[in-house]
C-alpha cells in the first residue's frame, strides 16, 4: 500500500510548533543556569561577611531583629500618625477660635453669654515673669528641654500618682495640652492620647517654644467662660494679666489643671489651696525661694464676686451646645464666630421653677431623703421656657435635665396606652387586672392586690402596673413571642414621640424600667395636646451676627412638627390622662380653671419620682431623686413632683390666654374646701383658697436680704457705739414707722399654704 503523506501546510505547522517548544526549553534552561550562577556568585560574595560563633549572636542577630522590629514600628507609627495629622487639614487652624454667643430671652432681654472671652494681643514678654514661672513650674518644668513629649516628666507623674493612689500630677507637656486645645476634645481615650502625642511633635516642628507657650497662655480654658490668662485676669481680678501679682499669678496657674473645680468665683478656698500648691512648685523647681513666695502665702488673692444668681446657667449651657451644633450646619464658607441668640426662655417662669424646686427641697427634702431635682417647661412647639438642671449650679454643673438618664416609672405608660389605642383598643376597652408573668418576671401592683376587669381609663388613672404589661402581650397578636413584638411596637411609638434614649428591650419596659431624660420626656408629652404632632426640644429662636444680620430663625429654618400618632388617639389619651389629675394619683397638680393632664411615675425603691403633665399652653416634667441612686423616703410622683408642677404652671399661665386641650375642653373649677363651704353657708365672705399653694418657707433671696440687713444693723450699731463714746447720750425718740422695708416674701404664710397629705404611691 502507498503511504499517505500529510499535506504540506500541516507539516509546516508541526515544524513551527517544534521550533517554538525548543526555544522555550532553551530559554528556561539558560535562565535557570544564569540564576544559579548568579546565586553562587552572590553566596561567594556574602561569605566574605559571614560572622559565626559568639559574634553572630552578640552583634548580627540583635541588629537584624532590631531592623525588623524598627521597620514594623515605623509602619505602625505611620498608621497611627495619619489620623492625627488629618486634624491639621484646616489651613486656618492657628486662627480658629470657639464661638462667642450672647443670649437673650424670648423678649429680647440679655440673660448671659457663653463661649470665648479672651485676648491674645499681649506679647509674651509683657506677661509678668512670675506668671510664666508659675505656669512652667506647675504644668511643664522641662518645657524648653523636650521635643513635645516629656518622657521623664511622664514617668515622674506615673510614680507620683502610684504613690498617692490617685491622680496627683499630670503627665502631659504644655505642647500636648495645646494640641488637645487646638485640635481635639477632652475625652479620655487611648486614641486621643496617641493623636495628642503626634500633634505635639508636629507643633514643635512648626512653631518655636515661645510661640507654643504664648498660644497656650492665650487658648487654655480658665473657667467662667474665659480663655487665656488675660481674659481670666480681667474676669477674676478686674485687671490685665500684665498687672497681676504673685499670689494672683499662682491662682491663675492653678486653673490649668481643673478650671471648673478651682475657679475662685465658685470655690475660693479651693482656689487658694491650689494656688498654695503652685507656690510650692515654684520653690521645688528652683524658680523662686521660700522667702520670695512668703508674701504671697500670707496675702492670698481675692477674686471679684461674679456669682449671678439670676443667670439661668443650666439653660445657657444647653443652649450653647445647641448653638454649636447649629453653627456646624451653616455653609463652610461662613466664618462668623460671634453671635447674638434670642432664646425661648421666659425668665419669670425660670425664676419660678428655680424658687419652687429650692423651696420644696428645703422644706421637704430632708424628710423625703431627696437631694436633687430637675424640671423642664416647654411650649407646645418644643421651645423650652424654663430649665432647672439641679439644685445648685455652683456646686455641680452637671445638667440633670438634659444629661441624666433616669427611670420614668409609670410616667412611661402613656406611650403604651397610645400604642394600644393605635392598635384597636379604646379608652373603654377592658383588661383583666390579674396575675401575669413573662418568663420568671411577674409584675405586681402597688398594694399587691388586683382589681379584676378595668377599663384603660381606670387603669391609667389608678396607675395599675399589670394592665400595661398585658397590653404589651396583646399587641404582639399571634406572634411566637407576642410580648417581645408588642414591646417593639411600643418602642417604635415612643420614638415617634421624640424619645432618643436607648430603650433596651426588657419585659419591664412597659412600666418604665428604661431610662429617659427630663427634657425629652417633657417635650414628648407635647404630642398629646398637639393633636398627635411631635416636636423637637429647642432653645434657639433666632440667630444674628454681632452686627445684627439675621442668620437663622426657628419658624423659618427649624424642624417642623411630625404627625406621630393620629389626632383621635391624642384626644383620647388627653381625656384619659386628665382623670389622673382630677381623681387619680396627681390630684395635687390640679389647676383651678385650667385644663391639665399628665402622669405620675415612681420607680423601684422610690429612687425616682416624676410628674409629667401638660395644659393647652405648656408641657412640663418634674423629677426628684438623688445623684447616687439612693432611694428616697417613700416619695411618689404624686407628692413633691405634682406639687412642684402645680406651682410652676400657676406662674407660667399668668397673663396667658388659656387654651383648651383637645379631648378635655377648658377644665373646671376646683371644688371648694370644707372651710369655704361652711363660710359660704353662713353668709361669710369666701376664704381665699390657695390649694395646693407654695410651701411657706423663706426663699433664698429673702434669706440673703436678711443677712444683708443684719450686717447693716451691725455696722449701724458699731457706728452708734463710736458716736456715743464721743457725745453725751440723748433720749430716744419713738418712731411712728419702721425705717426698714421688708419684701413681700417675708410675709407670714397662711395655714392654707401647707401642702395636702401625700397621695398613695402610683
Amino acid at each position: 500500500m502507498r503511504k499517505i503523506l500529510p499535506p504540506a501546510w500541516k507539516k509546516k505547522i508541526q515544524n513551527t510548533m517544534l521550533d517554538i517548544d525548543a526555544r522555550i526549553d532553551s530559554t528556561l534552561f539558560s535562565s535557570a543556569k544564569g540564576l544559579r550562577e548568579l546565586y553562587e556568585r552572590y553566596s561567594t560574595f556574602m561569605d566574605r561577611f559571614y560572622v559565626g560563633r559568639w559574634k553572630r549572636w552578640v552583634f548580627i542577630e540583635p541588629a537584624s531583629e532590631a531592623a525588623t522590629i524598627g521597620l514594623g514600628g515605623m509602619v505602625l507609627m505611620l498608621a497611627l500618625a495619619i489620623p492625627a495629622f488629618r486634624e491639621t487639614a484646616d489651613d486656618d487652624w492657628l486662627k480658629k477660635s470657639d464661638l462667642a454667643v450672647s443670649f437673650l430671652d424670648r423678649y429680647g432681654n440679655p440673660i448671659g453669654s457663653r463661649g470665648i472671652k479672651h485676648n491674645d494681643s499681649i506679647p509674651l514678654e509683657d506677661f509678668p515673669d512670675h506668671l510664666i514661672k508659675a505656669t512652667l513650674a506647675t504644668e511643664d518644668r522641662r518645657f524648653y528641654d523636650h521635643f513635645g513629649i516629656d518622657f521623664p516628666g511622664t514617668a515622674r507623674a506615673l510614680v507620683t500618682n502610684a504613690q498617692a493612689g490617685g491622680v496627683r500630677q499630670g503627665g502631659s507637656s504644655i505642647t500636648q495640652q495645646l494640641a488637645k486645645n487646638l485640635f481635639l476634645n477632652n475625652e479620655r481615650t487611648i486614641e486621643r492620647k496617641v493623636k495628642e502625642a503626634f500633634l505635639a511633635i508636629w507643633l514643635e516642628t512648626r512653631l518655636t517654644k515661645n510661640e507654643i507657650l504664648k498660644l497656650y497662655l492665650d487658648r487654655a480654658y480658665m473657667g467662667g467662660g474665659t480663655f487665656g490668662v488675660d481674659g481670666a485676669a480681667h474676669f477674676y481680678f478686674n485687671k490685665s494679666a500684665r498687672d497681676v501679682n504673685l499670689s494672683e499669678s499662682a491662682m491663675l496657674a492653678g486653673l490649668f489643671k481643673a478650671p471648673t473645680k478651682y475657679a475662685p468665683h465658685i470655690n475660693l478656698p479651693a482656689a487658694r489651696a491650689r494656688a498654695n500648691v503652685v507656690l510650692d512648685n515654684l520653690v521645688d523647681a528652683g524658680f523662686m525661694t521660700e522667702g520670695q513666695v512668703f508674701g504671697a502665702r500670707r496675702n492670698p488673692a481675692y477674686a471679684v464676686d461674679r456669682r449671678d444668681e439670676n443667670s439661668p446657667n443650666y439653660y445657657l449651657d444647653w443652649a450653647f451646645d445647641e448653638m454649636r451644633r447649629l453653627v456646624d450646619t451653616f455653609p463652610k464658607s461662613y466664618t462668623e464666630r460671634v453671635f447674638v441668640v434670642r432664646t425661648s426662655i421666659d425668665m419669670n417662669v425660670q425664676r419660678a421653677a428655680e424658687a419652687t424646686v429650692e423651696n420644696q427641697l428645703r422644706q421637704f427634702g430632708r424628710d423625703y431623703h431627696a437631694t436633687q431635682a430637675a424640671t423642664v417647661v416647654a411650649d407646645l412647639d418644643g421651645g423650652v421656657r424654663a430649665m432647672v438642671g439641679g439644685r445648685d449650679y455652683g456646686a455641680s454643673q452637671f445638667n440633670r435635665a438634659t444629661d441624666a438618664y433616669r427611670q420614668p416609672g409609670s410616667s412611661f405608660k402613656p406611650y403604651v396606652y397610645a400604642t394600644a389605642l393605635m392598635n384597636g383598643f379604646t379608652p373603654n376597652s377592658k383588661v383583666v387586672d390579674g396575675p401575669v408573668c413573662i418568663g420568671n418576671w411577674c409584675p405586681q401592683n402597688y398594694g399587691h392586690s388586683y382589681s379584676g376587669a378595668v377599663t384603660l381609663t381606670q387603669a391609667i388613672t389608678r396607675s395599675i402596673n399589670v394592665v400595661p404589661v398585658k397590653l404589651s402581650i396583646a399587641l404582639g397578636g399571634k406572634a411566637p413571642n407576642p410580648a417581645k413584638v408588642g414591646r417593639q411596637k411600643i418602642t417604635e411609638v415612643a420614638r415617634r414621640f421624640g424619645l432618643t434614649a436607648p430603650l433596651p428591650d426588657t419585659p419591664s419596659m412597659p412600666i418604665g424600667s428604661d431610662e429617659v431624660t427630663v427634657l425629652e420626656h417633657a417635650v414628648a408629652y407635647a404630642t398629646f395636646p398637639n393633636r398627635g404632632r411631635s416636636v423637637k426640644p429647642h432653645a434657639v429662636l433666632e440667630v444674628r451676627t454681632g452686627a445684627g444680620d439675621l442668620v437663622w430663625r426657628f419658624d423659618r429654618d427649624g424642624k417642623k412638627p411630625v404627625q406621630a400618632i393620629p389626632a383621635s388617639v391624642a384626644s383620647d389619651m388627653a381625656e384619659m390622662m386628665s382623670h389622673v389629675v382630677t381623681e387619680g394619683t396627681a390630684r395635687r397638680a390640679a389647676l383651678d380653671g385650667i385644663p391639665a393632664a399628665g402622669k405620675t411615675g415612681t420607680t423601684n425603691a422610690y429612687r425616682d419620682a416624676w410628674f409629667v403633665g401638660y395644659t393647652g399652653n405648656f408641657t412640663c416634667a418634674v423629677w426628684y431623686g438623688n445623684d447616687d441612686y439612693s432611694p428616697t423616703n417613700r416619695m411618689t410622683g404624686g407628692s413633691l413632683p405634682a406639687q412642684t408642677w402645680h406651682d410652676i404652671m400657676v406662674v407660667a399661665h399668668q397673663g396667658v390666654e388659656v387654651k383648651e386641650i383637645p379631648g378635655v375642653g377648658m377644665g373646671q373649677k376646683l371644688p371648694p374646701t370644707a372651710q369655704n363651704a361652711a363660710a359660704m353657708a353662713a353668709g361669710a365672705p369666701k376664704i381665699i383658697d390657695t390649694k395646693p399653694g407654695p410651701p411657706p418657707v423663706l426663699t433664698k433671696r429673702g434669706a440673703d436680704i436678711l443677712v444683708r440687713v443684719e450686717k447693716l444693723l451691725d455696722e449701724a450699731g458699731k457706728t452708734a457705739a463710736k458716736t456715743s463714746a464721743s457725745e453725751p447720750p440723748k433720749p430716744a425718740r419713738p418712731s411712728s414707722s419702721s425705717s426698714l422695708a421688708f419684701p413681700e416674701s417675708f410675709a407670714a404664710a397662711t395655714p392654707g399654704d401647707q401642702p395636702a397629705p401625700a397621695p398613695r404611691k402610683n
